[in-house]
């Protein structure tokens, strides 16, 4: 294995001093110190990790580069040399073509191997002159240099040369998601939070390999997303949140851009809209919509299951198509979600007629629905997909009809549930959940659903208690961490004792992003030289 990486080293370096015109006759070697890639704290847990117990000396004379013609690829490059120029200053050139200055490289290579057997499979070749990142596709490219970020010291060794020299552990990484699907959810509709909030926690996600960001963009309280055939929705039912204040909503291009910037970062956003209940919101901005037979007006309370659509009016759906077809075609993704949870002043036969049509409208325009677990209970059909939050029953009933399953269980991946009774913030209807009870389970094994109906797991938050960025981050971290690796690493490879330890060594990167986590007590934080001061943002 070893003779591998030297071989693949010695080609790559090969390559990049033909492109880049290196000196013939290469600087000493540096002397390196004994590191061990596999004591390296990486979040989440990688399949396999191989030490060979040196390191690979990152410099001002280190460069980039990447497959040439591979789509995505040299994005990937810079990308990494963005985030390294802000965790450690340093500059590094991306696919230079004439510079005699380098002496080591980081090269992402586009593969054609066949043990690379999903799209964010990657691999990682670490020797003392060089860094190569395997991937087939540029997803796996970019999943890829997230673990290398993580392998990369706070600080600088600056007894080894004249110049600092970030030493990075030697080895190899192979790699690959359990779940394709791996997601977390935030509720913008209880309370409103800004493109750059939104932007902020996608970063800290994809940081995690997180790939999915579910936005609850519709509420009782509040419409958060421009219709701009149906401009009352923002002018009127965006106007306030839970609390009393004034509420707030995304145009189409502020949306846009929250599509595109996930995007960047291979990350999908699922839209979401509630119906046929939660829907206020909706209903007080064009009244005709409202089917719970009261007069409808703007509400800032935390109740629910009071509202419904009118699911009888022809009306109703006219509105729904509409607002299914502008936000589809903003969003790339292959998902749509309706919600359909707690709607229970809709009557049971109204409610299954409301989501076989809604299931129609949402593949009219070439999506898959999503809803949380009541809509199993409807005539739908198997390309849609159960969301388990509640009800282990119409889990059992998505199963039967063939469907995919998000595993969301309220009692464990609920990011608003309070951490224990002096929480700041949350709620605690699902039970207390500490960092420990948030990792220690088996979404593979939960509930006895069948693995093949699995679709991947999801974090929803729910922001009836928190209304800014700061509260948003103590509910979500660390525990979404814990939520990042119980979806991507292998059952065998989780283990609390080992994870707690890893956690503990997030403090110095959570700490630079300026994240205001929960310092749970069950975790031994390192301690960072960092004092809450963003300076790794984009």
């Amino acid at each position: 294995m070893i003779r591998t990486i030297v071989i693949k080293s010695i080609f790559f370096i090969s390559l990049v001093c033909a492109i880049s015109g290196c000196e013939e006759k290469r600087k000493k070697r540096i002397p390196m110190p004994s590191t061990d890639l596999s004591k390296v704290s990486i979040m989440p847990k990688p399949v396999k990790t191989i030490p060979t117990h040196s390191a690979f000396a990152l410099d001002q004379f280190t460069a980039i580069y990447t497959s040439k013609k591979a789509t995505g690829f040299e994005e990937v490059g810079k990308f990494l040399a963005r985030k390294l120029k802000l965790k450690i200053d340093l500059d590094i050139p991306v696919n230079t073509e004439t510079s005699n200055d380098v002496e080591r490289v980081i090269y992402i290579n586009q593969s054609d191997n066949p043990e690379l057997g999903t799209s964010e499979a990657y691999q990682l070749y670490i020797n003392q002159d060089s860094i190569i990142v395997n991937a087939n596709t540029s997803e796996g490219a970019f999943r890829g240099i997230q673990t290398l970020r993580q392998l990369v010291p706070e600080t600088s060794n600056d007894t080894l040369a004249e110049q600092r020299i970030w030493p990075v552990p030697t080895g190899k990484i192979t790699d690959s998601p359990n779940f394709a699907f791996r997601g977390a959810m935030l509720d913008v509709a209880r309370h409103f939070f800004s493109v750059e909030d939104v932007k902020k926690y996608i970063d800290l996600l994809s940081y995690y390999k997180i790939n999915i960001l579910h936005l609850h963009l519709t509420d009782d309280q509040g419409w958060r997303i421009e219709i701009k055939s149906w401009p009352k929705l923002t002018e009127i039912g965006g106007s306030t949140e839970v609390g009393g204040e004034s509420g707030g909503f995304y145009t189409q291009e502020d949306y846009t851009e929250i599509v595109r910037y996930a995007a960047e970062r291979y990350m999908t956003i699922i839209p979401e809209v509630d119906m046929p209940g939660h829907t206020n919101a909706a209903s007080v901005s064009y009244p005709f919509l409202n089917g719970n037979g009261k007069k409808v007006k703007l509400y800032e309370g935390t109740k629910v299951g009071f509202s419904t659509f009118d699911t009888g009016k022809d009306t109703v759906y006219a509105f729904i198509d509409d607002v299914i077809r502008e936000i589809a075609a903003l969003t790339p993704g292959p998902y749509f979600h309706i919600g359909g949870d707690e709607s229970h002043v809709t009557e049971k036969n109204d409610y299954i007629h409301f989501v076989n049509k809604a299931e129609k409208i949402v593949q009219k325009y070439g999506k898959r629905m999503i809803g949380w677990d009541e809509v199993a209970i409807a005539d739908i059909d198997s390309t849609s997909i159960s969301q388990w939050w509640a009800s282990e029953e119409n889990a059992k009933k998505a199963i039967d009809k063939r469907m995919k399953v998000i595993i969301s269980p309220a009692k464990k991946a609920y990011l608003d549930m309070e951490y224990d009774t002096l929480s700041k913030h949350g709620l605690h209807w699902a039970g207390y959940i500490p960092v420990d009870t948030a990792y220690i389970w088996k979404p593979e094994e939960y509930g006895g659903i069948p693995l093949e109906n699995i679709l991947g797991v999801e974090a929803p938050l729910w922001s009836e208690t928190i209304s800014n960025i700061d509260e948003l981050e103590y509910l979500a971290f660390p525990r979404v961490i814990g939520y990042s690796e119980l979806s991507w690493s292998i059952p065998e490879n989780r283990d609390w004792e080992d994870y707690k330890v890893r956690l503990a060594d997030q403090a110095p990167f959570l700490d630079r992003m300026n994240v205001k986590y929960y310092p749970s007590p069950r975790i031994d934080w390192k301690k960072s030289k960092y004092s809450y001061q963003t300076i790794e943002k984009d």
